[in-house]
């Protein structure tokens, strides 16, 4: 059994660099952190964020033990995922074309709707193939045979993409938060951001959609 420290100091300081680059790079989840942030506070952002989190947590044990692969190969399995995906986030789409300027909570109710935020972020991970797609991909470049086995040693490098994301992901929460705050005062925004997040969401589901393995 091994452990991070026996992995390269440059290998890991190689990957770690790479996950912040690709944590930070404009995409589905950080904007959907962004949004949710903006909508319903900071601590709404963190829980999407830890959500999110739990997803890629699944795609790495579906990476570590193979099952990612299956996405890779069967077009079935990646075309009913992303089905799946893409009508998820119409219906927050539709949600938020929905509300009105009272159904944005103030930062301090969004402990109230924790577990439904939370959720949204896990299932708005692991309906993308994709992500188990780019996880098949981008983990195994840092595993070497030679340093022991190779599904402890995705485990770790998964384990550190996360902690990676949560802090770069926990970072847009809390200033994206901070500007929600701002327009949350105005109801007029508060009606924008409503309809700039139905927006965001169908765009997300349109791209999920024609998205090819």
């Amino acid at each position: 059994m091994m452990s991070l420290l026996q992995i390269p100091i440059e290998t890991l300081t190689v990957f770690a660099a790479a996950s912040i680059a690709l944590a930070f790079a404009p995409g589905p989840d950080n904007i959907f952190v962004l949004t949710q942030s903006a909508l319903h506070g900071r601590l709404a952002g963190l829980f999407v964020t830890i959500g999110l989190a739990t997803g890629l947590l699944v795609h790495t044990i579906a990476v570590a033990f193979g099952v990612a692969a299956i996405f890779a190969t069967s077009a079935l399995a990646f075309t009913a995922l992303k089905i799946v995906g893409a009508a998820y986030l119409l219906y927050l789409a539709w949600q938020a074309f929905r509300a009105g300027t009272t159904s944005i909570p103030e930062e301090g109710g969004a402990g109230i709707h924790s577990g439904k935020l939370y959720a949204r972020g896990v299932i708005m991970n692991i309906t993308n193939p994709k992500v188990a797609i780019f996880f098949l991909a981008f983990l195994p470049q840092f595993a070497d045979p030679s340093r022991g086995s190779l599904t402890v040693q995705l485990i770790a490098f998964g384990a550190v993409f996360i902690v990676v994301t949560l802090l770069v992901f926990g970072s847009i929460a809390w200033f994206s938060g901070l500007l929600g705050e701002k327009l949350r005062a105005s109801s007029r925004a508060q009606l924008i951001l409503n309809r700039m997040a139905g927006l965001v969401f169908t765009g997300l589901a349109l791209r999920l959609a024609i998205a090819e393995r």
